[in-house]
């Protein structure tokens, strides 16, 4: 006689049903098949647990339409009732704070830099050219340039040279009075930054007509969005790390708001964090075992000051995202974009896992591998241009 071992959902799992808390914690024989049943205690706890859900399942439902009456009455439902907002808001405060007590440092410079040199291209874009722009960030500019000069990093000297030939080309297109202190906090400022980096073509606004040719027509492209699918049967085939930079290499290249770039990848491969990992999600049942390689997408909330760009990230990163997946395409690769729910143990256990900082938030998840060539792949019909795009 063989045993099986049934499977029963994980403790954070919202669709854990009811379990009978009778009887011993002994094998329940069922013709062939031997059920192990769950410790009294066990099925006790899980039960009361399953009760008193209900209950505030159906307390919730009396308080909606309260709640949602006014602004006001929302946010005492949120405040007494309800704490699933509580992780977002403490990221987004603990990334406000980050940001303002560490404006000296090399981190949130180069956040401030990438920022504001975008502001700056901008202007130098605009037809036609003013001769004075930026006055109300200028400073906060040339200070930031200044904290990012102190001690820079071998990585964060392509952000100084760039910076450095828009600075530049700023105060060459721009007329300022005699009196004026910052070309003169520039030049000082030019000098360092000139014996660090290496001279070449100016990183500075060009013509459209100047950038990279390609051959790509919308038919190949259209059938590489096309051939891209989500695949869940892998090769089991080690993904060498170079393919995976050389996707990343492609999502830095999407747009982001004024150029900040809040997110970075976690990339990881066959350890124990992953194993741990391909479980936190909800969605990767059945094929969890199967996933090569599992990239955490972070967003970081340290690169805003405000309360208003919270929402930034998701953006910033879908798009990233997008180039990411494409790119693993042409590299052979396939991928599987995971959703990552926004539910506090799920948070905390990949925060702990990944050694998020507070100011840190999964954006998603992303399984990449080679496909199985024999693996099935879901049909997902798509809407038409017609249901997606209306004209006004």
């Amino acid at each position: 006689m063989t045993a099986r071992q049934v499977h029963l959902p994980d403790d954070d799992s919202p669709d854990e049903g009811l379990r009978s808390i009778g009887g011993s914690a002994a094998p329940v024989v069922a013709g062939q098949d031997i059920v192990q049943r769950k410790p009294l205690t066990e099925r006790a706890w899980n039960y009361a647990r399953n009760r008193l859900g209900r209950v505030l399942f159906r307390l919730d439902r009396v308080l909606l339409p309260l709640a949602a009456a006014s602004p006001f009455c929302t946010k005492i439902y949120y405040f007494l009732f309800n704490s699933a907002f509580t992780r977002e808001q403490h990221a987004t405060l603990s990334g406000r704070w980050q940001h303002i007590r560490h404006m000296t440092s090399s981190a949130v410079a180069a956040v401030v830099v990438r920022r504001n040199i975008h502001r700056l291209e901008k202007g130098l874009c605009m037809v036609p050219a003013r001769e004075r722009f930026a006055l109300d960030y200028i400073d906060e500019t040339l200070s930031a340039f200044g904290n990012l000069l102190k001690a820079p990093q071998a990585h964060e000297l392509p952000l100084i040279r760039y910076a450095h030939d828009v600075l530049c080309a700023y105060f060459v297109a721009t007329r300022w009075t005699a009196a004026a202190p910052q070309p003169a906090r520039f030049e000082r400022l030019s000098a360092q930054a000139r014996a660090q980096i290496r001279t070449g073509v100016p990183a500075v606004p060009t013509a459209q007509q100047s950038l990279p040719h390609t051959d790509i027509g919308y038919a190949q492209f259209l059938t590489l969005t096309q051939r891209r699918a989500s695949v869940r049967n892998f090769r089991p085939i080690e993904v060498p790390r170079w393919a995976i930079e050389q996707a990343v290499a492609a999502a830095a290249q999407a747009p982001s708001a004024c150029n900040r770039q809040p997110l970075r990848y976690i990339a990881v491969a066959d350890n124990p964090t992953k194993q741990q990992l391909v479980r936190l999600p909800m969605g990767t049942a059945g094929y969890a075992e199967g996933i090569p390689v599992m990239l955490a997408v972070v967003g970081d909330l340290s690169a805003y000051p405000y309360e208003r760009d919270r929402h930034i990230i998701y953006i910033d990163a879908s798009l990233a995202n997008m180039q990411f997946m494409l790119a693993l395409e042409t590299l052979g690769l396939s991928s599987c974009a995971i959703n990552w729910p926004d539910m506090e143990a799920r948070e905390r256990k990949a925060a702990a896992l990944l050694k998020l900082e507070p100011y840190e938030r999964i954006v998603m998840l992303i399984a990449v591998g080679y496909p199985d060539p024999s693996g099935l792949v879901p049909h997902s019909e798509k809407k038409s241009v017609e249901e997606m795009l209306s004209w006004m």
